[in-house]
């Protein structure tokens, strides 16, 4: 009788098949990084229109005419796009300067409804870490989306900031008023061009009267 012995057959792959998926996979990685880095624009674009849109809604449920203090425009609600400390990266800021100061505080901030925490921090402190855990961590907008610099143009020129009246209407360079005379009501459209670290850059515009403010190029979002 004879004994036979079966031997499996084992398959590999071939040089050639090893290439056509190393130059696949290449192919698929070019794809996705510029994917990867045109939703983080659009994150961050959305984010900074969302916190636009925010201060403005903060502003109309919250009137902050004053009968007793000459000062009171100081208190509109504010955005703004302010520098850390030793060029470590921007943050934004919310707030209404209450005590008409010229400057909002910390306990004058909005809380993020995302954490709970103050959307504030100091230009005097560093925050390449993202903040100190006191304050959310959403607004350091370099860490999160690497957004390196805002240059506004038109009726924000030159200006890193916004605010509202009660009836939603933007102004700029109130900070310091000491009569309410609506001189600083914006009277022509405001754009923020905001650049990132790698060269990409998106605009949000902002209409006076209506306040109504948008991402250039997406006017319906």
């Amino acid at each position: 009788m004879k004994n036979f012995t079966f031997r499996s057959k084992r398959s590999g792959f071939t040089m050639l098949e090893l290439v056509m998926v190393i130059i696949v996979m290449g192919i698929i990685a070019s794809v996705a990084m510029p994917q990867m880095d045109r939703d983080t624009k659009q994150e961050g674009a959305d984010i900074i229109l969302s916190d636009i849109r925010l201060t403005q809604h903060l502003a109309l449920m919250d009137y902050r005419h004053s009968f007793t203090n000459a000062k009171w425009q100081r208190s509109f609600w504010k955005f703004s796009v302010e520098s850390c400390a030793s060029g470590t990266g921007l943050f934004v800021g919310i707030g209404s300067d209450k005590d008409y100061e010229g400057d909002t505080d910390k306990i004058e901030a909005t809380l993020d409804s995302a954490n709970g925490k103050p959307m504030f921090w100091s230009n005097q402190n560093e925050c390449i870490n993202g903040g100190d855990n006191t304050v959310s961590d959403e607004i350091f907008i370099t860490k999160k989306y690497g957004i390196e610099s805002i240059v506004g143009t038109g009726g924000c020129k030159d200006i890193q900031h916004i605010g509202f009246d009660h009836l939603g209407r933007p102004h700029v360079g109130f900070s310091n008023s000491s009569s309410p005379d609506y001189s600083t009501l914006m009277d022509e459209t405001c754009i923020f061009k905001f650049t990132l670290i790698n060269k990409e850059e998106f605009e949000i515009s902002i209409l006076p009267e209506s306040g109504y403010a948008f991402i250039v190029g997406q006017e319906d979002s």
